[in-house]
């Protein structure tokens, strides 16, 4: 089996796939669980067994039956689920949100990894990913240098972000009805659902979707390109949606429904109301992004709903 924090990623993830689901339902075979949960036949047999054993689940011979849904206590904490390096992704992503980090100020990974309390390997390993896509800058003598979380680079990312996830979802659209990702479309829109529905007290569980449905359109484009940028574009505007609480609960709720719109749209199979919800859904994901970073003027906001330039590649 793999590491301990892998299962327990992928066992906290099962319980929100029983949660999903109606008392009675059969969970299906460990094959389809497997690849649901991206993980061994081994490992999802471990956690089927700590399921019934948590009485969570009823296993028989060729059944899996849910037997109660799972309650806060069930699941693992976050503590325990969190690799080392999803670790430095949170605490550096922190760190810069917090202001902690100005533009232009250098950054030694000595330093970050004794503030972390982890490997200066780890600190290193997580800046070249931030050096490649010019939010910091490597020197020569050594260390790196932060350019800035700004307007303009937030702008920048939104736009890829935008061009990635078009072509994404046009090739969503027209996958083949036995693609196992409509399996996976169908159980985000019943996760969905179910945090609308539990909106008062839920509403800070909205980033995760967010992040597994995007990711979950993108990587049907099945593009090398997309997959290695997709991850700093998730990690920021995932970070961000946790770091800015103003109205929090009501931007979430609005997001929460607008990714219901877009999950119908990809079902219809259709594809210019796909490109239209999807749109739109980026549209309020920049404003979102570029409120996050200061309060805007009204110019500033203009600035982040401005059509592309002409010069830059554009889906129609």
């Amino acid at each position: 089996m793999k590491t301990n924090t892998v299962y327990k990623r992928a066992y906290n993830r099962c319980l929100d796939m029983v949660g999903a689901q109606p008392v009675g339902q059969d969970m299906g075979s460990e094959n389809e669980l497997a690849g649901e949960l991206d993980v061994s036949r081994t490992t999802v047999r471990v956690i089927l067994d700590a399921l019934q054993k948590s009485g969570l689940v009823e296993l028989g011979p060729r059944s899996k039956i849910i037997r109660r849904r799972p309650a806060e206590a069930d699941y693992f904490p976050d503590l325990e689920t969190v690799s080392v390096s999803a670790s430095v992704e949170q605490k550096f992503m922190t760190w810069i949100l917090q202001g902690d980090c100005k533009p232009g100020q250098a950054i030694y990974a000595l330093d970050l990894a004794r503030q972390f309390r982890v490997s200066t390997s780890a600190i290193r390993e997580h800046l070249n990913r931030f050096n490649h896509f010019g939010l910091i800058r490597r020197r020569q003598n050594g260390g790196w240098v932060f350019r800035g979380f700004t307007e303009e680079f937030a702008i920048e990312l939104s736009e890829v972000r935008e061009m990635f996830e078009l072509s994404s979802a046009q090739r969503f659209v027209a996958l083949d009805p036995k693609n196992p990702a409509w399996g996976k479309l169908d159980q985000l829109e019943r996760q969905h659902i179910a945090l609308m529905k539990d909106i008062d007290t839920r509403y800070r569980d909205f980033s995760a979707l967010d992040e597994r449905l995007h990711r979950l359109i993108n990587d049907v484009s099945h593009n090398r390109f997309i997959e290695n940028f997709y991850a700093i574009i998730s990690m920021i505007f995932h970070y961000h949606y946790q770091w800015n609480k103003a109205e929090e609960k009501t931007r979430n709720l609005a997001a929460v429904q607008e990714h219901l719109a877009y999950i119908s749209a990809l079902k219809s199979r259709d594809v210019e109301a796909a490109t239209i919800t999807c749109r739109a859904h980026m549209k309020t994901s920049r404003v979102t992004l570029l409120k996050s970073l200061a309060p805007m003027p009204e110019e500033v906001a203009g600035r982040a709903l401005r059509k592309p330039r002409e010069d830059k590649f554009v889906y129609r």
